[in-house]
């Protein structure tokens, strides 16, 4: 019986020793519904998905500068404040509003509307991957931007699934989809591994990001051109060759 006590109170001394040691598994995702808790769950670098509970609105930019997965659940963040120093309500007075600005880092972005701001997203020497329903709508100047910005040497790409659907119901000649400033290096647009070098003061359009990837490849274009070079001359020589055998004939 003695021994039976000292064996659980030896048990319970090496639990007390080893709690301290024990890992409580980190938080993974964070389900939020209004700004301050996007930001807060931001801050915490344990959280590695926000996920959107409902629709929110935010008065500010939202920089994003480390690894992070934003999951809208095919919710709305819309701006609601102001622009500029004559504090406008109009979105296309610029103020530097992106909904989303991803710096130096890679972010995914997931099922969600992004609208009311200058722009959808900036991705200052960062990566974003675009995965689901992507819809940039009503921005005053555009969808997304990839840029260098001041001090940032990294290029900025942005990463499409081939299951993403980007939307802009707003796009137009001023408003493009996605476009690398004049002021900046060139970017990389990239879908299943393939990448497409965006010059700097490219402005495209949805059917133009779509065309990117279904034009066919310098290799392909040589090799069609190659054939149809050599059909042409085939022709040719064929013709000749029946020219003379008709001749031989008369």
């Amino acid at each position: 019986m003695l021994k039976k006590r000292w064996i659980l109170l030896l048990g319970i001394i090496l639990g007390i020793l080893l709690i301290p040691n024990i890992k409580v598994s980190a938080q993974t995702e964070s389900i939020v519904h209004n700004q301050e808790e996007f930001l807060d769950a931001l801050k915490n670098k344990e959280v590695t998905t926000i996920i959107l509970g409902n629709d929110i609105e935010t008065t500010q930019k939202i920089n994003i500068t480390r690894e992070v997965t934003v999951d809208g659940d095919n919710h709305t963040m819309k701006y609601v404040g102001t622009f500029g120093e004559a504090k406008s309500t109009d979105n296309k007075v610029w103020g530097g509003i992106y909904l989303l600005q991803i710096y130096k880092t890679i972010a995914t972005v997931k099922d969600i509307k992004l609208t009311g701001g200058n722009a959808a997203i900036l991705v200052n020497g960062g990566t974003v991957k675009l995965l689901g329903n992507v819809d940039v709508s009503g921005n005053g100047f555009g969808g997304i931007e990839l840029s260098q910005g001041k001090g940032v040497t990294n290029q900025s790409r942005m990463i499409i699934d081939e299951d993403t659907n980007l939307v802009n119901t707003t796009e137009s000649s001023d408003t493009p989809t996605m476009w690398v400033p004049s002021d900046s290096k060139d970017a990389v647009v990239e879908m299943d591994g393939e990448l497409k070098l965006i010059k700097s003061g490219a402005e495209l359009s949805l059917n133009e990001i779509e065309n990117l990837f279904s034009e066919p490849s310098p290799e392909t274009s040589d090799k069609l051109n190659l054939i149809i070079m050599f059909g042409i001359m085939g022709i040719a020589l064929l013709s000749v060759s029946l020219y003379h055998v008709k001749k031989g004939l008369n």
